[in-house]
């Protein structure tokens, strides 16, 4: 695996700047990785057999697709968007987990790790870089139900919205009264059509 500091170099060119947030992200996911066993997650064995669960949608988020390497559009990076800086590790084969979470405690203990910088967010950034995991995260083992829809690969089905006539893959529609609609025409989505 690369180094802590490639990785906040690739993570920062990547994201447009350094920032707490991104440093725990780069952590978190060295860490993760790390109790899988995965050495090089860029690595031919790994590509198709990790994924993870980004908890935020956040800068954290960013710093974990680069040092794992899992990508949405590869289907093997998922943002499950619930305001935690937190990253589920799974290894698709074996189905072992670790789910990875920021501890909120560790922006208290910045000062200590950093004591002489003064700015509040730079003194976060490099305590982070060097605060220990035990400090820094807490870990746990889970299980994730994974449903062939939300692997990586090919589609497994399309279908057409027979009221805007969108494709949905994967499983995506909506079977009501009788129609198939995409999930916007059956729900409402983020969108209004004009």
């Amino acid at each position: 695996m690369k180094s802590l500091e490639e990785h906040l170099t690739e993570t920062a060119i990547f994201h447009g700047g350094d920032c707490p947030g991104q440093t725990l992200g780069v952590r978190l996911a060295r860490a993760g990785l790390e109790r899988l066993g995965v050495d090089d997650p860029h690595s031919d064995a790994w590509r198709k057999r990790l994924m993870v669960f980004v908890e935020i949608d956040r800068c954290a988020a960013d710093a974990v697709m680069i040092v794992s390497g899992c990508r949405v559009g590869k289907r093997t990076l998922k943002i499950v968007d619930n305001g935690i800086l937190a990253a589920t590790f799974l290894d698709l084969r074996t189905g072992e987990a670790v789910r990875v979470v920021a501890r909120e405690s560790a922006r208290d203990l910045a000062a200590r790790y950093a004591p002489n910088i003064a700015d509040k967010y730079e003194q976060q950034r490099r305590a982070y870089s060097v605060m220990p995991d035990d400090e820094l995260l807490d870990f746990e083992e889970v299980r994730v139900e994974m449903p062939a829809e939300d692997m990586p690969g090919s589609p497994i089905s399309r279908a057409v919205c027979s009221q805007c006539g969108d494709t949905v893959v994967d499983m995506r529609e909506v079977h009501l009264a009788g129609s198939v609609l995409c999930r916007s025409c059956a729900r409402g989505g983020y969108f209004t059509r004009l």
